[in-house]
């Protein structure tokens, strides 16, 4: 790096979506977990920071179940096949015959 061109501080990583949760330092949330899982049973999300970004969000765990419950999809993989306007469709029993190569090991 050139001794006469100044640094930057790196910008620190925030993520908009947590802007309206209680935010919490490392140090701070370990030294008061008692409280922060507290309010996060009673007030709601509370994020935690390490180095001025975030890092993790504590949830109670009602509110995780929710989160799981609505992330789980509604279907399976085989139900959606089998419903599937192409489940009609037959394919072929023999594929492509290519030549083989043999390969020294």
């Amino acid at each position: 790096m050139d001794p006469g061109r100044v640094r930057k501080a790196p910008r620190r990583r925030r993520l908009a979506a947590l802007s309206g949760y209680r935010d919490w330092q490392l140090h701070d949330a370990k030294a008061h977990l008692s409280d922060l899982v507290r309010r996060a049973r009673v007030e709601g999300p509370q994020r935690i920071t390490v180095y001025g970004e975030d890092a993790v969000v504590v949830v109670s765990a009602a509110e995780f179940a929710q989160i799981l419950a609505r992330s789980k999809p509604k279907r399976s993989l085989r139900a959606m096949l089998c419903n599937s306007p192409l489940r009609d469709l037959e394919f072929g029993e023999e594929g492509e015959r290519s030549p083989v190569r043999d390969i020294g090991l």
